[in-house]
C-alpha cells in the first residue's frame, strides 16, 4: 500500500488548493502534498511535498483524518492511504511550480465539481471540525461504488 499525504493550508476562512498539471490526479483542485519516500515520516513527507509543490514551508501539523482508496479497474490497481492535515503555520507566499498552480479558495467555495470525487463526502467533515477515518472503493478514477466514513479519535 502506498502511504501519501495531504494538507490543506488555512488563512482564517480561506484554503490553498493546487490545481495539479500533470500526474496522478491531474486536471484537479485539491489540498497539497503527495508520496510518503522511504524512511522518511509522514509528516516529514507533508513538508518535503508542501516546499516542492508550492514553495511554502509548514510548521506543526493538525492530523484530522486517514483515508484508504481502492482504485479497480485503472492500469495501476491498488489501495493508497492518505494521511489528510491541515495547517495555520506555515511561512511564505504560494508559487507555481511544474506540478501545482496555487490559489486560495473561500472554504465556502471549495470546487468541488473540480476535484476528486471522494471530497464530496469528506470534506465537510472536515470542514465540520470532525477526525475520522475513511475507505473509498473506486472503478475506475472518477466512480465511487463504496464508501465508509467514520469518526476516529485514533488519526
Amino acid at each position: 500500500m502506498r502511504v501519501l499525504t495531504l494538507i490543506f493550508l488555512r488563512r482564517g476562512e480561506e484554503v490553498l488548493l493546487g490545481y495539479k498539471k500533470r500526474g496522478f490526479g491531474m486536471g484537479q483542485w485539491n489540498g497539497v502534498g503527495g508520496k510518503v519516500e522511504e524512511g522518511e515520516s509522514i509528516e516529514d513527507g507533508a513538508r518535503r511535498e508542501t516546499l516542492e509543490e508550492v514553495g511554502m514551508k509548514i510548521g506543526a501539523l493538525n492530523r484530522f483524518g486517514i483515508i484508504q482508496c481502492d482504485y479497480r479497474n485503472v492500469e495501476k490497481p491498488g489501495v493508497i492511504e492518505i494521511h489528510l492535515f491541515d495547517t495555520h503555520d506555515f511561512s511564505g507566499d504560494p508559487i507555481e511550480t511544474e506540478e501545482i498552480k496555487p490559489a486560495w479558495y473561500e472554504v465556502s467555495e471549495f470546487p468541488f465539481d473540480h476535484a476528486w470525487p471522494d471530497d464530496r463526502h469528506w470534506v465537510p467533515w472536515y470542514l465540520a471540525g470532525k477526525k475520522f477515518r475513511g475507505y473509498f472503493l473506486f472503478d475506475g478514477y472518477d466512480t465511487i461504488t463504496e464508501h465508509e466514513l467514520r469518526e476516529a479519535a485514533d488519526v
